[in-house]
């Protein structure tokens, strides 16, 4: 095992899995130099600022029996290639008739923390988990991310990998050998008998954090990463509510509509998960506006630790 930085991690499996299979191509408006200097220009290419006709030229290629990697960067810019994702990307191989396969990974960063205002402070993800035909990934540590993106890159469908803008120099302990992380199966990053949080990207290690001081304070908190949006695994987050029969959900998005609300709804659907709840769920995502440009209003607008720990104790008062 070794320690290295999320960021790293992420090159590591995109060079690993093209050294293994030459039809694996990077396409990014800004090429990352490790690669370029690996596999040369006609393999890692610098493009315009064209995201709509990167995107529109990966479905071809993908179609075309090649395995590209589109690296959108912020998610911000994704949203010029919607009608392609939408339309295209998500449906094409129901459209063939399942003849032809469309093995594409497209790489973005979402999240706050990095001071960049409105526009590229973003966790969109549920926009995304509308759509039929996807994958999404969302990993936490760099473990996570090798694995998973990995996993992603030998996929025969299309997968969008969301890379927290937060943990790029985040560090951690990945193997030196190959390995895989499956699609659709959470992690849980610590076991605890009283209350479940599930948080997403940035915020586990917020609820890690969280869990620690609650322990102080004889509070045994599990804290579950489900790291897959689509396919969601959906049996370990219903066995670990009804284990603890509470639930918080931590997210960066805005509450409306999002991922915590189908974490909630998955718990809430299930007959034996519901009725073993001893207290209403909580929702700790980030509030519903524009994300500041001031740092001060930025950190108020994003959930963290502290609200994390206060809505626990809440609940167990309350049950």
């Amino acid at each position: 095992m070794r320690t290295i930085t999320y960021e790293t991690a992420i090159f590591e499996a995109i060079a690993e899995e093209m050294r293994n299979d030459d039809r694996i191509f990077h396409l990014s408006t800004d090429a990352p130099e490790p690669l370029v200097t690996e596999f040369g220009d006609n393999r890692v290419r610098s493009t315009p600022i064209a995201e709509s006709a990167l995107t529109g030229m990966a479905v071809g290629a993908a179609g075309s029996g090649y395995r590209p990697i589109i690296d959108w960067r912020s998610i911000t810019f994704a949203f010029v290639a919607m009608d392609q994702v939408v339309n295209q990307v998500s449906k094409i191989h129901y459209m063939y008739g399942g003849q032809r396969s469309f093995p594409i990974v497209f790489r973005t960063k979402v999240g706050g923390g990095t001071r960049r205002a409105a526009q590229h402070s973003q966790s969109p993800y549920s926009m995304f988990m509308n759509l039929a035909g996807l994958k999404l990934l969302l990993p936490s540590t760099p473990y996570d991310v090798k694995g998973l993106l990995k996993t992603a890159i030998r996929d025969n469908n299309p997968v969008i990998v969301f890379e927290s803008e937060r943990l790029a120099n985040y560090r951690g302990q990945v193997p030196s050998g190959d390995y895989c992380i499956a699609m659709g199966k959470a992690d849980i990053k610590r076991t605890g008998t009283d209350v479940t949080i599930v948080a997403l990207a940035w915020l586990v290690h917020e609820a890690l954090d969280a869990a620690t001081e609650l322990a102080e304070l004889g509070i045994s908190v599990e804290v579950i990463d489900p790291r897959c949006l689509a396919p969601m695994d959906e049996t370990t987050l219903r066995q670990s509510v009804k284990k603890t029969g509470r639930l918080v959900v931590a997210d960066e998005a805005p509450p409306t509509a999002s991922a915590a609300a189908e974490i909630i709804s998955i718990v809430m659907e299930d007959g034996p998960t519901f009725h073993s709840l001893k207290c209403p769920v909580r929702r700790i995502c980030a509030l519903p506006v524009p994300v500041p440009y001031s740092p001060d209003l930025e950190d108020h607008v994003f959930p963290d630790k502290t609200q994390i720990v206060n809505a626990v104790i809440e609940i167990m008062q309350n049950s």
